[in-house]
């Protein structure tokens, strides 16, 4: 092969890689544009200096006063919103998603003691400096946890409460899933690539169905885990998953005083630990279909919208219809509440 030969084909390879694997490897995402300015929040937290990316997006036309705070899931980030910002900013609420600790363009610790409690108060001190008060919590996936957390912990300061597809609406391991160790779950992790995350999407998020343009999101989380320093971005997301397996907050519905929205899509089947459980045990967990009643009645006065066809992510799969049915029940939260 000649010289101008061997160039041509290594360009044509370039193309090719660039086109499957539209951002680098790299577990701060800095290749990975969000559609909106990252600012950055520096704080202590555990004796450690950390950074915390976020999305502060003003609101548009007529303003209500109202500030929404979006908790992205697990396998999400911040800029996974984009389609719920553009409603809520043009609706006219200002819009503050911050990216966790431990996820996405902000610090992974190697050693962090993560609780949801933890992040709840990491999110409430960029709140305090961004003179946020009483802020409507809106959170997905993990993120809905962490809503939950953070209305039981500051119901004083939240104007109301929305969870999409939140996980934690069950105790998997008092329905018997087997605990595993951090050790175990880094282990996992460190075999995650992109065609295991599009599997485990398709399956657990998306009812078996797939769209192109969900790959930016697989192609988005798979880049973390890979380059030398993917190991980081593992060990993260496996102390994380220990912090959501162990620290249900199901028990806790009861106790939730703000008003609340369930966005509900009842094909998810998500639960935390499925493929080590049993059979038996995996066919009865992550029931949407009826954890989103159970979860509506526990939560006393909430309000449940369900989206029978969709799964894990409605406001990814039906953006329209979900920011619908989110904009005219946030007005009905709006004045149920007691926060101005």
């Amino acid at each position: 092969m000649t010289f101008k030969a061997t160039l041509k084909t290594a360009f044509i390879v370039a193309v090719i890689a660039a086109t499957v694997r539209p951002c680098a490897a790299d577990p701060m995402l800095a290749d990975f544009d969000y559609p909106f300015e990252v600012r950055h929040f520096e704080f202590t937290s555990q004796k450690l200096p950390l950074t915390m990316a976020y999305l502060d997006v003003a609101a548009q036309g007529t303003v209500s006063g109202d500030t929404v705070v979006l908790l992205h899931g697990k396998n999400f980030c911040a800029g996974t919103w984009d389609k719920t910002i553009r409603a809520l900013t043009g609706a006219g609420y200002r819009v503050v998603a911050p990216d966790q600790i431990g996820f996405c363009k902000s610090s992974k610790p190697e050693h962090y003691q993560y609780g949801f409690h933890q992040l709840a108060a990491n999110t409430r001190a960029l709140l305090q400096k961004l003179g946020v008060r009483n802020a409507i919590i809106m959170g997905h996936s993990t993120g809905g946890m962490l809503a939950f957390r953070y209305a039981l912990m500051y119901p004083n300061e939240t104007k109301a409460l929305v969870t999409v597809n939140p996980i934690g609406l069950e105790d998997w391991k008092a329905k018997g899933v087997p605990i595993a160790t951090v050790d175990q779950l880094y282990q996992g992790e460190l075999k995650t690539t992109a065609d295991s995350i599009r599997d485990y999407e398709r399956k657990t998020y998306y009812a078996g169905e797939w769209k192109p343009e969900y790959d930016k999101w697989v192609n988005m989380l798979a880049s973390m885990y890979e380059g030398k320093d993917g190991e980081l971005f593992a060990w993260s997301q496996a102390l994380t998953a220990d912090m959501i397996f162990v620290q249900p907050v199901v028990y806790e519905f009861g106790n939730i005083r703000v008003p609340t929205l369930l966005l509900i899509g009842e094909k998810d089947n998500t639960a935390i630990g499925k493929n080590r459980a049993s059979p038996e045990v995996a066919q009865r967990i992550g029931n949407y279909k009826e954890l989103g009643p159970q979860t509506a009645k526990a939560i006393q006065g909430s309000i449940l919208v369900t989206f029978p066809e969709y799964g894990h992510a409605p406001q990814i799969q039906d953006p329209e219809r979900f920011n619908a049915a989110l904009l005219k029940n946030l007005d009905t939260l709006r004045s149920q509440s007691k926060l101005n």
